[in-house]
């Protein structure tokens, strides 16, 4: 069986090798030798997801391969480290089998679990990372309701209804056009282009796949003739070179796989050109008490009809009420103040500026930020679809745009923004729990699940993964996340990534938490979220911070021989430990009672290994027990306090 599954794989090599040499298919894993990647590729052999995640935010290939062949996700399968193979398949790793380090990544997977991993990420299975910005635009020419289509296109017997700023962004020929004319409602081409190549070339501009065949089903000799001289056509007029390219027939999967990423990023990328030189560069800057009187005509240069206005944070201790800032502003960059998002389930839709949550706090110079945005993006949020479809005053048409508030940053806000236009989002730990906040409230699940996705491996702080899982409770580097805050965030949004790794965070460092009053509270909190709660009830953050505890010693019992140690402290030396090694010195006559009082300095001073409760141990694994043992009973106790049976 090994031996037809090598020669399956050399198979397999041979023709990707052919494939790459003429030119017909693009190297999936090429070559990387930078310093960058060689980090990345040893963050990935040590399982450290916190270093792998800084590294795919600095850029690196996630796909390329070192000196040695291997690629990250070939080398964390290999490794067995499950949480970074799910980590780099969620953020574009390929595990495509039929392919030379598809199959690799297989074979070599350390257990079944992480090979049902890979194979759930296959790529005959799985779609492409920009499939639903895809999706979303693609589905905005057939949207009769919200209307959001501000341009009509008439070919021969057909009018589209179409999207000025699309158009502009993917077509140099309307990019000019529309910038000279941009309150033009209407555009005619020419008779001598037929209806069907103008539907090609605009499925073509809204990311739909298309193909020759489709176009031309049906149609006889000459319509078929016809129609793909009306393609060549548009295809100058509007000049879009790759049209022609895009709709060629292709047999082979991976070769159609490979043109259609190559037409998504292609599209992506104008889009995200678009959004910053004109809705992130036209974003204006105006005093709060001043917001209410801009007014932005609907008929502007960059197509928006939608303004979104997110306000800085209020200073408690600026007491200042004078004023001698100007009036609106232009700005290029957004406030750096944050603002928190509210937790908690979304009541109804604002209709309205937000008002300050004490008016005494109010200071006459705090600063607001609007967006002029286009709703055909926004209604990727189910917020505003439910918003634009409605009868509120924001789905009115009106002579100036409207304003619709939200209550988060401008930095979030722009954040939010990037995501909905290009579906990046590519933003720091700092601002990662206001936006899982505001994904959560527009009902936005991917960004919701990115941010979660960057507290979950950022937020170990100065300490990597590996370093919190080896962790004797000596580590004392300052934590970057209030892991409190983060847990609270997973309950209030319902994200059990955040659930998980807040439980695991405090397990691994449980000595630091057990005493504190706060994590007293939280407990007490867990256990008020389970309905009406009998006595025989677990508490949730409780059953999860035990199994994360017994994961943390037993991984390094279990490399030992030494896992009966956790199931039993009959060993007479841990018996001891557990009871604070009070040694019975009534028999001992008194001239000799000193001997058996240990030398504690004399034992520090010879680097003794010791307890939770500063009593020695043997070794470093008679330590980890005992501790063990320690940190349960803490937790038994705190339950006792607590009146908690859990």
């Amino acid at each position: 069986m090994e031996v037809l599954k090598k020669h399956q794989i050399e198979a397999a090599l041979a023709k990707e090798s052919l494939a790459v040499s003429s030119g017909k298919l693009k190297e999936d894993n090429p070559l990387d030798v930078t310093e960058n990647f060689q980090i990345f590729c040893q963050a990935c052999r040590r399982g450290d997801l916190k270093v792998c995640q800084e590294m795919v935010s600095a850029g690196v290939n996630i796909n390329a391969r070192d000196k040695f062949d291997y690629t990250p996700l070939i080398l964390a399968s290999l490794c067995g480290h499950y949480e970074v193979i799910q980590f780099l398949l969620e953020n574009g790793a390929l595990c495509e089998r039929d392919t030379f380090q598809g199959e690799r990544c297989l074979y070599n997977a350390l257990n079944d679990r992480i090979r049902n991993l890979l194979l759930s990420y296959d790529y005959a299975k799985s779609t492409n990372p920009l499939q639903p910005l895809a999706a979303h635009i693609t589905s905005l020419l057939a949207r009769e309701t919200p209307r959001t289509s501000d341009i009509s296109l008439v070919a021969y017997d057909q009018t589209f209804e179409l999207h000025k700023f699309i158009l502009a962004a993917r077509s140099p020929y309307f990019a000019k056009k529309l910038a000279a004319a941009p309150a033009t409602t209407t555009w005619k081409l020419p008779h001598s282009i037929p209806s069907e190549s103008l539907g090609v070339a605009l499925q073509y501009l809204y990311f739909q796949e298309v193909s020759l065949r489709t176009a031309t089903f049906g149609l006889d000799d000459e319509s078929e003739l016809t129609v793909i001289n009306g393609i060549d056509k548009v295809s100058r007029q509007l000049e879009i070179e790759r049209l022609f390219e895009s709709i060629t027939e292709l047999s082979d999967r991976r070769a159609l796989r490979q043109k259609r990423t190559e037409e998504l990023d292609r599209g992506r990328d104008q889009l995200q050109m678009w959004f910053k030189e004109n809705v992130s560069k036209h974003k204006m800057v105006v005093d709060t008490d001043k917001v209410d009187n801009v007014q932005w005509d609907r008929e502007n240069s960059i197509f928006a009809d939608i303004l979104l206005r997110a306000d800085e944070e209020e200073d408690p201790y600026d007491t200042d009420q004078t004023s001698n800032s100007p009036g609106p502003s232009e700005s290029s960059s957004p406030s750096a103040s944050a603002i928190r998002v509210a937790p908690g389930p979304l009541n109804g839709i604002p209709v309205g500026p937000t008002r300050a949550r004490s008016p005494s706090r109010q200071r006459s110079n705090r600063k607001s930020t609007l967006y002029p945005v286009h709703r055909a993006m926004l209604l990727r949020s189910e917020y505003f679809l439910t918003m634009f479809s409605s009868s509120f005053r924001e789905a009115q048409d009106t002579p100036h745009l409207q304003i619709v508030s939200l209550d988060c940053s401008p930095q979030v806000l722009e954040t939010i923004l990037t995501f909905l236009y290009t579906e990046r989002a590519d933003f720091g730990l700092d601002i990662a729990i206001d936006v899982l906040f505001a994904a959560d409230q527009l009902f936005i699940e991917k960004l919701k699940h990115r941010a979660a996705v960057i507290i979950s491996t950022l937020g170990n702080g100065a300490s990597s993964t590996v370093d919190s899982e080896n962790s004797r409770g000596t580590t004392d580097a300052e934590e970057v996340v209030d892991i409190y805050e983060v847990i609270r965030a997973g309950w209030d949004t319902r994200t059990q990534r955040l659930e998980e790794f807040a439980a695991r965070f405090i397990a691994y460092r449980l000595e630091r938490f057990i005493d504190e009053p706060e994590f007293m509270e939280l407990v007490q909190e867990s256990a008020r979220r389970v309905q009406a709660r009998q006595e025989t009830d677990t508490v949730e953050l409780v059953d999860d911070i035990r199994y994360y505890l017994s994961e943390r010693f037993r991984l390094r019992f279990e490399d030992s021989g030494l896992d009966e140690m956790m199931e039993s402290a009959t060993n007479a030396s841990l018996e001891n430990a557990l009871q604070g090694l009070d040694i019975n010195t009534e028999h001992v006559p008194a001239d000799q009672k000193e001997a058996y009082v240990p030398d504690i300095e004399a034992q520090m001073a010879a680097g003794a290994i010791r307890t939770l409760d500063g009593e020695i141990a043997g070794d470093e694994f008679a330590q980890d027990a005992i501790n063990y043992q320690i940190l349960l009973s803490k937790i038994d106790r705190l339950l006792e306090n607590l009146n908690l049976d859990a």
